[in-house]
């Protein structure tokens, strides 16, 4: 008797690697020009506000980085583990 085979949906492959490369820019992008507005406004906001816009300007690229790396994980919850046993002689 022959076996069938799975058969996997298209609409669970992941985003194309450009597509996903280009979000990931976008996003760290933006993460950098809200860091340069932090710059900016430790320059012009009086003394209480300054040290705010200081401390998101100066903690603002770690998180910018991480979450421009978040994506394309190796794992996720979508993936199926295909497992097929090689044809013997039983």
């Amino acid at each position: 008797m022959a076996k069938k085979k799975k058969v996997f949906a298209i609409t669970d492959a992941p985003l194309a690697l450009t597509r996903d490369q280009a979000a990931r820019q976008k996003r760290y992008f933006i993460s950098m020009m809200v860091r340069t507005a932090c710059f900016v406004l430790t320059v012009v906001l009086p003394s209480p506000y300054r040290w705010f816009a200081l401390a998101g300007a100066v903690g603002l690229p770690y998180f910018a980085v991480v979450i421009a790396n978040a994506g394309r994980e190796t794992i996720s919850r979508n993936n199926q583990i295909i497992e097929e046993k090689p044809l013997s002689l039983d």
